[in-house]
């Protein structure tokens, strides 16, 4: 069964449209990742997962269950980091789960039991007692991210789990997240608008622009989709020679003549740098530099969409309108479950 299946869901915000006719689906134990700029609907999608919003048209399923018509059961199934920090500093880190552990109605026996087990996955097990307000952002994340975990949800929701935090932070907190979904199995859903998290965590990546799903594959096959690694190559005087000898070589998907020499489009580029050499070497070429270009999920998003994340987000994505209509929906819905 698959952990999270969506069917044409939209959603409208009045003139906007935040998410348009989406269809796919997410194993179960997948670490699975919504790529894009923000304001591209990723939040949007995931509240609609949650049930913090009704979909427009289309309807998912979490865990088997329809996030219109069982609303209860799929909240029951999962946790969820919002991007707003969600604790509370003037509680201890035991407090602030077993306060969440309460309004899961687990009994004070299986807190007691559980809590230990989150606080060490989350690698906080001296830091519990501890006030929050003590704790460095990157603690405060995991703190969440546990918190999340704490009533063994079948599947993890991360809304850009790593904003605001420094590179060091960010990279400790991908261990953390990585190895959560291989101790425990459960499925995580991530957005993010950092493409090297994405790259560095999911299984697969779902590239969003403007509330559409523009792409979905693996990180490896996105960016073999760009043709390959490219090889630059620094050549002291013509590269012509050189040139002629990469015509007709399989492996050799394209080249490109630059001002210092030649840049090489080809498969694992770390592997024919030397076959490069030899094929200079027997064209008379001297080899003043090499460099190794591996494409990024930031051109592939390039290619797809004709804009980087930055300058889409300059733009603007699908507008601050339906950001705060979506933001506005969701703190209702949460009054509305008592949360």
């Amino acid at each position: 069964m698959d952990a999270i299946r969506i069917d044409e869901l939209t959603k409208e915000f009045g003139s906007v449209t935040a998410v348009d006719d989406l269809s796919f689906s997410v194993a179960e134990g997948e670490l699975f990742g919504l790529i894009g700029p923000n304001g591209a609907g990723k939040s949007t999608l995931i509240n609609m997962l949650v049930t913090l919003l009704g979909p427009t048209s289309g309807t998912a399923r979490v865990n088997g269950h329809d996030i219109r018509d069982e609303t209860g059961a799929v909240r029951d199934s999962l946790g969820i980091v919002f991007q707003e920090p969600a604790l509370d500093e003037e509680l201890t880190g035991v407090e602030n789960l077993a306060f969440h552990a309460r309004l899961y109605g687990q009994r004070k026996a299986e807190r007691d039991a559980r809590i230990p087990e989150v606080l060490d996955l989350v690698d906080l097990a001296e830091e519990g007692d501890r006030p929050v307000g003590e704790y460095s952002g990157g603690m405060q994340r995991r703190l969440e991210i546990g918190r999340g975990l704490l009533h063994e949800p079948a599947v993890l929701f991360l809304d850009e789990p790593t904003v605001g935090l420094d590179a060091r932070t960010r990279r400790d907190t991908w261990e953390y997240i990585r190895r959560m979904n291989e101790e425990s199995g459960v499925t995580i859903v991530l957005t993010t608008h950092y493409m090297e998290e994405a790259d560095a965590l999911c299984d697969r990546v779902g590239i969003f622009d403007e509330g559409s799903l523009v792409a979905l594959d693996t990180p490896e096959n996105l960016r073999d989709g760009l043709g390959g690694d490219v090889v630059a190559l620094g050549i002291e005087g013509t590269s012509t020679a050189f040139r002629d000898r990469l015509d007709g070589r399989a492996w050799v998907r394209d080249y490109t003549p630059t001002d210092d020499g030649v840049d090489v489009t080809l498969a694992h580029g770390e592997t024919r740098i030397v076959d490069l050499v030899r094929l200079a070497d027997d064209a008379g070429a001297t080899i003043t530099s090499v460099d190794l270009r591996k494409p990024s999920l930031e051109n592939v998003f390039l290619s797809l969409t004709g804009s980087t994340i930055a300058e889409r987000e300059a733009d603007g994505g699908t507008g601050d309108e339906a950001d705060d209509a979506s933001s506005d929906e969701r703190r209702t819905a949460v009054a509305e479950a008592g949360e």
